[in-house]
């Protein structure tokens, strides 16, 4: 879609507003809308100006003159406001010289798709995240010198068997772990992905599946098609945003936090990758699993940084209460066709157009800008130095005799170490000028303000513990 389609759009649609959106540094979108009067070509060509000194991790007063640049390939109806609303995706623009900003997420995304073709080893990178989600009915906490509790309301909840409802208890709900996947109505959200799938194809994403996901209380999947680096982080917002919404027009609320209930699987998000070159998958070949060495050298690049990426793909102190061993989590650094409490699975495919890999470690809160390019700036590090990772392990990794388990490195336990491994570990993000060392300075103080918080804060399970003693 080209500018001259958009305002071909604005008039067959009869829009009211433009919405420029762009993301912050924690993957969270933000917006501006402009009045059709307001939005003319000069739009695309000299962008939107806007105060860039009050998003968290970016400029400082002195200097926060910033341009959002309008993408016109990322356009769309938004299916939620009552005024006809054009939502595009923007870049975020330095006015001195028009390039992206060194912090813009969606620049960073873009550089690494101009990195990958300039290295010759590719030109097109493909992701496909499997984000998982839940939707609770509601949701109560609070944090204060007093003290500090959260509680999560959910028919659906397994430990709502004893409750009192309105409409009376119906009793038919997922038990603990046994949400994947009977029929309605002990799957009770089905109407509601089916709303949220409607509204993300009106949006531009095309939908593969959809299904209640394992755990209790509202836990949710819906499996989108894969696409390029750029676009794809751009569809996994369009999706958070399709969920959050549609939640809200059901009455209910939903959240991508990895692991909000206790004692139940949390939310990670699976990502499907892979390299191609005119057209051909350089995934796909004799080796292992029906890879080429390509992909076993990938496979290399992301194991080695895997704690670096930590930072990135789980980029919150909730996230490393998902990813603890003998569970479920992929706790792993090791590749498996068959084990999927390995870090990254080769998925079974019947064509070697779909060969690829699939890292199992990442979780929903990650930014999709950040996370896939560092996972592809991992995987052509992988490459370009032969890094090989070693054997397949297609045992189950949980009873590896203990000789052999404590040879499977894992990846960070806290958000602090990850913090740490990608202030130590991170040439392989500024090659080519993608990450600089000022963007992942900002980046890890920004996060390390989060867990500075999460340390000072008394937990109600510490009374628990120590309380009596």
């Amino acid at each position: 879609m080209t500018p001259k389609d958009i305002f071909q759009t604005i008039k067959d649609k009869d829009v009211k507003f433009v919405d420029l959106r762009f993301t912050d540094t924690r993957g969270k979108e933000q917006h501006v809308s402009v009045p059709v009067k307001a939005f003319g070509p000069e739009k695309f060509e000299s962008g939107h100006y806007f105060d860039g000194s009050s998003i968290a991790g970016w400029k400082g007063i002195q200097a926060s003159d910033m341009l959002l640049l309008p993408d016109p390939t990322s356009s769309f109806i938004d299916p939620f406001l009552d005024a006809t609303t054009l939502a595009i995706t923007c870049d975020v623009i330095e006015p001195s010289d028009m390039k992206g900003y060194d912090r813009d997420p969606r620049s960073i995304a873009k550089r690494g798709d101009a990195y990958l073709k300039s290295t010759g080893l590719g030109d097109t990178a493909y992701f496909g995240p499997e984000p998982e989600f839940f939707i609770f009915d509601a949701v109560e906490w609070s944090v204060d010198m007093s003290g500090s509790r959260c509680k999560i309301y959910s028919e659906e909840a397994a430990w709502s068997t004893g409750d009192k409802f309105e409409s009376g208890n119906k009793g038919h709900r997922p038990s603990v772990k046994g949400g994947y996947f009977p029929v309605p109505p002990v799957d009770s959200l089905q109407n509601i992905r089916s709303a949220i799938c409607m509204a993300l194809e009106g949006m531009g994403v095309i939908i593969e599946v959809h299904h209640h996901e394992v755990a209790t209380a509202g836990q949710n999947e819906i499996g989108t098609m894969f696409a390029p680096l750029v676009q794809r982080a751009d569809w996994l917002l369009r999706l958070k945003y399709a969920v959050h919404n549609t939640a809200a027009k059901y009455g209910k609320t939903a959240t991508f936090m990895p692991k909000p209930i206790v004692g139940d699987n949390g939310s990670g998000m699976h990502v499907h990758q892979s390299i191609w070159k005119a057209g051909q998958n350089l995934f796909a070949g004799e080796g292992y699993a029906g890879l080429s060495e390509f992909a076993i050298f990938y496979i290399g690049g992301v194991i080695r940084h895997a704690k670096a990426l930590n930072a990135i793909t789980n980029p919150g102190t909730n996230s490393y209460k998902r990813l603890v061993p003998g569970f479920e989590a992929p706790i792993n650094l090791a590749y498996s066709a068959r084990n999927r409490s390995a870090a990254v699975r080769v998925p079974l495919v019947n064509s070697p157009k779909a060969r690829r890999i699939e890292v199992r470690f990442p979780d929903p809160m990650a930014n999709p800008y950040l996370a896939f390019t560092a996972m592809m700036m991992a995987g052509l590090d992988g490459v370009q130095n032969k890094i090989h990772p070693g054997d397949p392990i297609d045992k189950n990794l949980y009873d590896l005799p203990p000789e052999e388990a404590k040879d499977v490195p894992h990846p960070c336990a806290s958000l602090d170490e990850a913090l740490a491994a990608l202030d130590k570990d991170r040439s392989f993000l500024t090659k080519g000028g993608v990450f600089s060392d000022d963007m992942l300075d900002a980046y890890i103080d920004l996060k390390m303000e989060e867990v500075t918080r999460f340390r000072m804060t008394t937990h109600p399970v510490e009374f628990d513990m120590y309380y009596s003693l």
